[in-house]
């Protein structure tokens, strides 16, 4: 019986008039205008159609992609002697997740610290051979960034080293 019931409120909402929706005012945009009530829900959808779209301004920097991830793309920058004189260059040595791509790192720089980079090469590092006593095995394998930033930018990684 519930499919019956579905035809009398479309019925009903059709013979009931409400009153008039006013109209939405956006400070950047013109008013726009609401569809009024009309007899069928097809006519109100058209009329939907076939007002303007609503222009909206975009943020300065808007970054697609696993941003709100970022801090799980790079790791941590890596403090050594040579990362240390790359970064007088212009160079930043960042250990990556393994799984992520040159693409997933420039996005991470960019969201993290704000600076758009040049180019960006990833390395992967394997892992040493280690020995304790008789027992052998291997360190982890991991993944490494040289990122590359235009001359004049700057990231405040080796600030308290």
């Amino acid at each position: 019986m519930g499919l019956f019931n579905h035809f009398k409120k479309e019925e009903n909402a059709a013979t009931q008039a409400k009153p008039e929706v006013k109209p939405v005012v956006d400070n950047k945009t013109e008013p726009v205008k609401k569809p009024t009530v009309k007899s069928t829900t097809a006519e109100v959808k058209d009329e939907v159609k076939r007002q303007a779209p609503v222009k909206k301004e975009k943020d300065a920097k808007v970054i697609k992609g696993k941003t709100d991830e970022a801090h799980r793309i790079l790791i941590k920058p890596l403090v050594t002697e040579k990362a240390a004189e790359f970064s007088a260059v212009g160079k930043y040595i960042f250990v990556i997740n393994p799984r992520m791509n040159k693409i997933e790192v420039k996005k991470a720089v960019r969201k993290i610290y704000g600076v758009d980079p040049v180019r960006v090469n990833i390395i992967n590092v394997s892992g040493n051979k280690v020995r304790y006593g008789r027992i052998t095995g291997r360190t982890k394998s991991w993944k490494k960034a040289v990122v590359t930033l235009k001359p004049g930018d700057k990231i405040e990684i080796y600030e308290g080293v």
